[in-house]
């Protein structure tokens, strides 16, 4: 008798959480994250999935990173419905997924709040910008959407 290896497809998420979503929006435990707004990274791009991921600091990241004036926030998050691995960083940018990133057209609610994290220096928060702006001009660079 063949052992066979117990395979799972390549979009099977085994993450239990916790999970996060970074932003500088000022919003209330209840409240619900839907898609439909522009792409941080894009801004002409109007997003069909709400991302999350199951790092802290990966969400510090979003959060330095997102649109706004506001404070920097972390929000522990659930998702109401199915989601799947981010394509625009499994595989694509890094083998498998370790950014633990995931995104849902589902609403993702807001459970709780993360306060302290590990903050980008301003250094390192001007590399991230600048590499950004070097995939903007690259014409192969696409978000899948």
């Amino acid at each position: 008798m063949e052992n066979h290896k117990n395979e799972q497809p390549a979009n099977h998420i085994v993450d239990n959480g916790p999970f996060y979503h970074g932003t500088k929006a000022d919003l209330q435990i209840g409240d619900l994250l839907t898609a439909g707004f522009g792409s941080n990274y894009y801004p002409e791009i109007i997003m069909n999935h709400i991302y999350f991921t199951a790092l802290k600091n990966g969400a510090g990241l979003a959060a330095a990173l997102a649109k706004g004036d506001g404070h920097e926030r972390i929000y522990i998050v659930e998702p109401t419905g199915e989601f799947e691995n981010d394509p625009n960083v499994t595989d694509k940018k890094f083998p498998g997924n370790p950014t633990r990133s995931y995104r849902s057209k589902e609403p993702i609610k807001i459970i709780g709040e993360v306060t302290e994290w590990i903050k980008l220096t301003d250094e390192e928060l001007q590399r991230w910008r600048e590499n950004i702006a070097k995939l903007r001009e690259n014409p192969d660079a696409e978000i899948i959407n």
